[in-house]
C-alpha cells in the first residue's frame, strides 16, 4: 500500500465565522481507487460505506470521471486514477504548532498566450450567438517546477503558504504516493448530510479595491453588474435542475443569491442552492446528479464540456473535480467537497495549477484576461517567499515616523495575514537605536511569514540637493498588483526598472492607461497648472509616508496625471520618507 498522509481545513458552510472543521490523516487502512469509469460508482458506494462505519475518507474525483455518470459528458483521457480515496481509522487534531513554514518556490509559466485565449473567447462567442450554448468556463493550465523535494517537506510548505495566501474556504492536501494535491478552494461543492445538500456555485469576480471605498465601490458593482449577475444566475439555475434529480420534489430552494465574499485578491460572487434527498439516495447519486459543479462547466452542461473539450488542449485533472472528505457525521454519514479551483499539483517537482473563468455573450476579452491575472494572484503569492518591509530614516538616535510606519506594516501584515505584534516590532526598533545612537541610519524593518520580526541599518549618504529622473520606456504590467500596494522584499517588477546610468536617481513608472504612478523607491510629486499634485492611490502605487505627510500638511493634492500632461508639467519632486522631498528634473528620454 502507497503511503498516503492528508490535511482538511474545512469552513463549517452553515457558520462562515465558526469552528471549522480541521484534522490531519496518516497510516490509511485502505485506498479505494477506480482506473475505469465502471468503477467509479462502486468506489463511491465503498467509500459510503466506510464512512457509516466510522471511518474516515480523504480523497478526490478527477474532473475526467464525468462519463462514469453520464456517457455524453466529453473529457479527456484521465492521467491518473478516475477516484481516488485514503480510509483512515481516526481523524487527528490538527497542530497546534504548525511548522510547515519553510519556503517554498515556484516559477510559473502560462501554458495559453492572449493569441489563443483571444482564439477560444471567439469560438465560445460564435457558439452562444448560433444558440448552442449560454456560457463556457474556459480554463488553461500554469505550469512550474517546485524547488525542493514533495516527499521531504516542499509540498507541505508549499500548501502553507497557500493557506495564508488563500485563507479559510475548504482546504486540503493530500499525498498519495504518487502526486501530491494541493487545494485551497474557496467554493463549496456541495455538504450533504441528515437528508439535506447545500450547494454554493461561485460565478462572478471583480479585483479588490486599494482602498476601503474603492473596495466598497468594487463589491457593489459585482454585486449590481447585470453580466456579473447573469451569469451567475445561469449556473444557480443549472445547479437548481441537477439537485431535483436527487431531491424530493418542490424542496429545491434558493435561500441566497448574489452573495458577494472577500478574499485576499479578488471579491467573489456566490448564491446557495439546498434541497431535501429523497430517501435511499447515495454519495454516488449525489455525484451523478451534480458533477462536475455546473460553475466550472458552464451550461447547458453536455454543450459546455464538449466544447470544452475542444478548446482545451490537455486534461484537467483533479482541478474542476471535487476533493474532500466522507465522515461520520452525528446522525450517520457526511460528506463535504469543495471545487478544487485554486488548487496546485505536484508530480515530483511538476507543478500544474488551472486559472478560467465563465465566459458568455458579454464577455469581453480583455477584461476576462485581467480576471485571470487577479485569479492566478494567490498562486504568484504563495510560491516565493517575501517578507514585509519598512524603511525608517534614524538620525542621532532619533527613528523618523514610526507610528505611520507600523500603521502601515501592520495593514500588510493584515493583507498577507502575517502574524503581526506591534511590541515586537517595537522591541526590535528599539535595540537597533540603542547600538546606532550616532550618526545617519536607514534602518529596514522586517516581517516574516512567521510574525518574526528584524531591523537592520546601513549608513545613509547625504541626500543630494537635486537629482534626475528618467521616465520608464513601458508601463508598469501590473500597477495594481498587491506587490506594489504594500511594501515587501519582492521587488522584481521595480528592479526591472532601475536606472543604468549613474547620473539618473530613479525611474519614473506609468500604469497601462498611460497613467503616471510612483517611482521605484519613492512617490512623485509634479506641479501642473500651478497645483502640487501626486498620483492617486487608485492608478497603482504605494501609499508612501512621505507622501501622506505632504497630502496632511496641504503641499500636495491627489490626482490623474498621464503621459501626454507631463509637457506641461512645471516643475518635479522625489518624495518618501527616508530622503523627505528632493528637487528634481525630469529626463526627457525614456529609460
Amino acid at each position: 500500500m502507497p503511503a498516503s498522509s492528508a490535511r482538511i481545513d474545512f469552513s463549517d458552510p452553515y457558520l462562515p465565522d465558526g469552528p471549522r472543521l480541521r484534522h490531519v490523516f496518516s497510516r490509511p487502512r485502505q485506498i479505494l481507487a477506480a482506473h475505469e469509469a465502471a468503477q467509479v460508482r462502486p468506489v463511491l458506494d465503498a467509500v459510503q460505506a466506510a464512512a457509516a462505519q466510522g471511518f474516515w475518507c480523504v480523497g478526490y474525483l478527477r474532473y475526467e470521471a464525468a462519463p462514469a455518470f453520464d456517457a455524453a459528458l466529453a473529457v479527456h483521457a484521465a492521467q491518473g486514477p478516475l477516484a481516488w480515496f485514503a480510509v483512515y481509522d481516526e481523524a487527528l487534531p490538527w497542530p497546534v504548532d504548525n511548522n510547515d513554514t519553510d519556503s517554498a518556490q515556484v516559477q510559473w509559466q502560462a501554458a495559453c498566450s492572449r493569441a489563443v485565449f483571444d482564439a477560444a473567447l471567439d469560438s465560445i462567442h460564435r457558439a452562444i450567438v448560433a444558440g448552442a450554448l449560454y456560457q463556457v468556463n474556459f480554463t488553461a493550465p500554469l505550469h512550474g517546477v517546485l524547488r525542493g523535494e514533495p516527499e521531504g517537506g516542499a509540498a507541505r510548505a508549499l500548501f502553507a503558504a497557500l493557506q495564508r495566501a488563500q485563507p479559510g474556504g475548504y482546504a486540503a492536501f493530500l499525498d498519495t504516493g504518487d502526486e501530491q494535491l494541493l487545494s485551497v478552494s474557496p467554493e463549496l461543492f456541495f455538504d450533504w448530510h441528515d437528508g439535506c445538500i447545500l450547494t454554493r456555485p461561485m460565478k462572478g469576480t471583480a479585483p479588490r479595491g486599494a482602498t476601503p471605498a474603492e473596495d466598497a465601490a468594487r463589491a457593489l458593482a459585482l454585486r449590481t453588474s447585470a453580466k456579473e449577475r447573469a451569469e451567475n444566475v445561469m449556473i444557480v439555475d443549472l445547479l437548481r435542475n441537477d439537485l431535483s434529480r436527487v431531491a424530493e420534489p418542490f424542496s429545491v430552494q434558493v435561500p441566497r443569491l448574489f452573495h458577494t465574499e472577500a478574499l485576499p485578491t479578488v471579491w467573489q460572487m456566490t448564491s446557495d442552492v439546498v434541497a431535501s434527498t429523497r430517501a435511499g439516495c447515495s454519495l454516488a447519486d449525489v455525484f451523478a446528479a451534480l458533477f462536475p459543479c455546473g460553475s466550472v462547466t458552464g451550461a447547458p452542461k453536455v454543450s459546455a464540456m464538449r466544447m470544452i473539450q475542444a478548446l482545451e488542449p490537455e486534461p484537467r485533472g483533479v482541478y474542476c473535480g471535487a476533493f474532500g472528505a466522507v465522515y461520520p457525521g452525528e446522525n450517520g454519514m457526511r460528506a463535504t467537497f469543495n471545487v478544487p479551483i485554486r488548487t496546485v499539483t505536484l508530480r515530483g517537482s511538476t507543478a500544474t495549477c488551472g486559472i478560467g473563468s465563465g465566459i458568455t455573450s458579454g464577455a469581453l476579452a480583455g477584461a476576462e484576461w485581467q480576471e485571470w491575472r487577479h485569479k492566478r494572484a494567490f498562486v504568484e503569492r504563495a510560491s516565493m517567499p517575501f517578507e514585509l518591509l519598512e524603511t525608517l530614516a534614524l538620525e542621532d538616535g532619533l527613528l523618523r515616523d514610526t507610528p505611520a510606519h507600523l500603521a502601515r506594516m501592520a495593514a500588510a501584515a493584515a493583507h498577507f495575514a502575517y502574524p503581526w505584534s506591534p511590541q515586537q516590532a517595537q522591541q526590535c526598533l528599539q535595540q537597533l537605536v540603542q547600538t546606532h545612537a550616532q550618526g545617519v541610519w536607514r534602518v529596514r524593518l522586517l516581517l516574516d511569514a512567521r510574525g518574526q520580526a528584524r531591523a537592520e541599518a546601513f549608513v545613509l549618504p547625504p541626500s543630494p540637493q537635486r537629482v534626475r529622473l528618467q521616465l520608464a520606456g513601458r508601463a508598469l504590467d501590473d500597477a495594481h498588483s498587491e506587490f506594489v500596494r504594500f511594501k515587501t522584499t519582492r521587488r522584481a517588477h521595480y528592479d526591472a526598472f532601475m536606472p543604468a546610468e549613474e547620473d539618473i536617481f530613479d525611474t519614473l513608472l506609468w500604469n497601462a492607461e498611460g497613467e503616471i504612478t510612483e517611482c521605484t523607491r519613492g512617490n512623485i510629486a509634479l506641479l501642473l497648472d500651478g497645483r502640487w499634485l501626486t498620483p492617486s492611490l487608485d492608478c497603482g502605487l504605494l501609499g508612501g509616508i512621505g507622501r501622506a505627510n505632504a497630502l496632511r500638511a496641504g503641499r500636495l493634492s491627489e490626482g490623474v496625471v498621464r503621459l501626454e500632461d507631463l509637457p506641461g508639467v512645471q516643475a518635479v519632486a522625489f518624495v518618501n520618507s527616508l530622503r523627505g522631498w528632493l528637487d528634481a528634473d525630469l529626463d526627457p528620454r525614456r529609460g
